[in-house]
């Protein structure tokens, strides 16, 4: 089976076709501009590879219910030319297979869970922490959704003393995309990330937020596991700093042998930025399956 997958961001669109194992066949990426420039692109591209079924995991909010009638639309999006498009239903129409539907970090949590390290693992949380923040949640193998997904990166935070940086969410005074995502960093340094690798105060504030994240995920979520990913990850110095200002937070409240090996409990991703379309690929073959 030839497995289509749409890995819809806010900057770039994703495609791949992979067989069920998770090999990918080839990829393509397309910038992401406005629903009449891209779908017509995006739907052409797989149909010349004749796919049996797709997945697709797209940017948020979005309707995740494949019981409600706006199952696959885009909601409420600061990209105004996607607000209320039906993105499924535009894959479904042009295609006609089964098409799977979930936010983009949900797929890349089930990537990692389905293919990557976390295989077998079936409570899990996976963060991208970039442009944005996000977070995917399986609890008992199962994908969260509830009314609409978890939107993790909106959580208020406490700020850390001393730290006046501007908070860049428009909708919150402190939460942790606001605090903590790539424009923050850049907004209150002066400089990208990427050309403050020896600023030490720059990670240590950073590693306090993505901490206080952590602490709060270990105990509204309970996973056995949370992989850190996106592009403010690629830091490696922030992991250890990370691990060991979460145990810190959590200060002896929570005892389990996940946390007594933190190393193998706050963790890299493990697919090599592939987890997205492999969670999409795992989606697409779940829809063609009838689940």
């Amino acid at each position: 089976m030839r497995i289509g997958a749409l890995e819809a961001g806010g900057t770039k669109m994703v495609c791949a076709v992979a067989t069920e194992q998770g090999e990918i066949l080839e990829r393509e990426s397309f910038p992401t501009t406005t629903p009449d420039q891209s779908i017509p692109s995006l739907t052409r591209w797989f149909k010349e590879r004749s796919v049996d079924a797709l997945g697709i995991g797209a940017f948020g909010p979005t309707c995740v219910d494949p019981e409600s009638p706006s199952f696959g639309t885009i909601l409420e999006t600061p990209k105004l030319p996607w607000r209320g498009y039906a993105l499924r239903a535009a894959f479904v129409d042009a295609l006609g297979v089964p098409v799977g539907y979930d936010t983009d970090v949900n797929v890349a949590c089930l990537g990692e869970a389905t293919f990557g390290d976390s295989r077998g693992i079936a409570d899990l949380v996976y963060v991208t922490i970039g442009t944005g923040v996000g977070a995917g949640v399986m609890c008992g193998g199962h994908l969260l959704h509830g009314m609409l997904h978890p939107e993790a990166g909106h959580m208020l935070l406490n700020r850390m003393p001393g730290d006046e940086g501007p908070c860049v969410c428009p909708s919150h005074d402190s939460c942790l995309e606001g605090l903590a995502a790539g424009p923050s960093i850049e907004r209150r340094w002066g400089a990208k990330g990427t050309e403050l690798a020896d600023r030490a105060e720059v990670w240590e504030l950073e590693a306090s937020y993505l901490a206080q994240m952590c602490h709060n995920l270990v105990l509204c979520y309970s996973p056995r596991r949370i992989i850190l990913g996106g592009g403010v990850m690629h830091q490696e110095q922030l992991y250890p700093l990370v691990r060991k200002k979460t145990l810190d937070y959590l200060s002896g409240y929570i005892t389990a042998p996940e946390l007594e090996d933190i190393d193998s409990y706050i963790v890299a991703p493990s697919l090599n930025d592939n987890q997205g379309v492999l969670g999409c690929v795992e989606l697409g073959r779940r829809a063609a399956a009838g689940k």
